[in-house]
């Protein structure tokens, strides 16, 4: 059969397209959300830990409606968007007291996971919308959040995101085809947010905790998704970081981006250039990602 639309590595076929409109028409009193999910059920499309991909298939679904292949019911809900309104986290009391001395003055440090962990993270949230220079943001996708804590008292924050799909320095250096990057770009994570709470002043704290985390982040990826991460890449503003505790921690300068972000209308750019840090968290890592089957 002819093939009507290709998304996300799915291929759409005209007998696809037949049995979405019967699907729809067998469901009218259906939400465009109810019917994504009966179809994820009947293609049997699912993340690597069970879940349904209901926000893939209804982009999918969304494509071939505005394509005029298959009508969908009108939209009941239209949730706020994010990034032209984005509701802050509201502050969250912490002691602001300083931390000083050495690493071994702090003692112990835990780890904590902190997603879906109600008052913690909402302390996360709260902590990088107030001393992180980006801000909170909600990732969409895979994310965890991370807080590190020294004598009951956090000193540091991380958020890990799903990477981008595209991304040319980190490309090049790991040398895998489009069909290996469509199939397992799950398997990267991208640092979007890393802080040490600004009245911690420890020497050597930023990279010591940050190659703890790397060592621990993919037994922690494993257990919430159902897959382990082989690469960790980051993005560093030299206009106002120099990327050492990376550097301290053995990440690799990959190269530099263009400015333009993923979204740029132009081949121009509109925001600063960023350094492009990796780090392979296994040995094989050119060899798991590069897999096409």
């Amino acid at each position: 059969m002819d093939t009507v639309l290709s998304y996300r590595g799915r291929v759409v076929t005209e007998g696809d397209v037949e049995f979405i409109g019967e699907l729809i028409a067998a469901h009218p009193g259906d939400s465009r959300r109810g019917l994504s999910r009966k179809l994820c059920e009947a293609w049997g499309w699912k993340q690597q830990n069970g879940s349904l991909k209901d926000m893939v298939c209804r982009s999918l679904m969304l494509a071939l409606h505005r394509g005029g292949h298959i009508e969908l019911p009108p939209t009941r809900w239209n949730p706020p968007n994010n990034v032209i309104r984005r509701l802050k986290p509201p502050p969250v009391a912490v002691e602001c007291s300083p931390v000083r001395g050495t690493l071994a003055d702090l003692g112990p440090l835990e780890l904590r996971q902190v997603r879906h962990a109600g008052s913690e993270e909402a302390q996360f949230d709260s902590l990088i919308e107030s001393h992180h220079y980006l801000g909170h943001v909600q990732p969409v996708g895979e994310h965890l959040k991370f807080i590190i804590y020294a004598q009951g008292r956090p000193v540091a924050c991380f958020l890990w995101s799903s990477s981008s799909l595209r991304l040319l320095p980190r490309d090049r250096f790991i040398g895998w085809s489009p069909q290996a990057q469509r199939r397992n770009i799950r398997f990267i994570a991208y640092n979007s947010r890393f802080l040490i709470l600004p009245w911690v002043e420890v020497r050597y704290l930023a990279s010591h905790v940050l190659a703890r985390m790397t060592r621990e982040l993919s037994v922690h990826w494993e257990r919430v998704y159902g897959h382990p991460v082989y690469f960790a890449e980051t993005y560093v503003d030299r206009e106002r970081f120099a990327g050492i505790c990376y550097r301290a921690a053995n990440w690799v300068h990959l190269g530099r981006t263009t400015g333009r972000g993923k979204d740029s209308p132009t081949w121009r750019p509109t925001r600063s250039k960023k350094d492009v840090l990796g780090l392979a968290l296994t040995k094989r890592f050119r060899e798991q990602l590069g897999r096409e089957r």
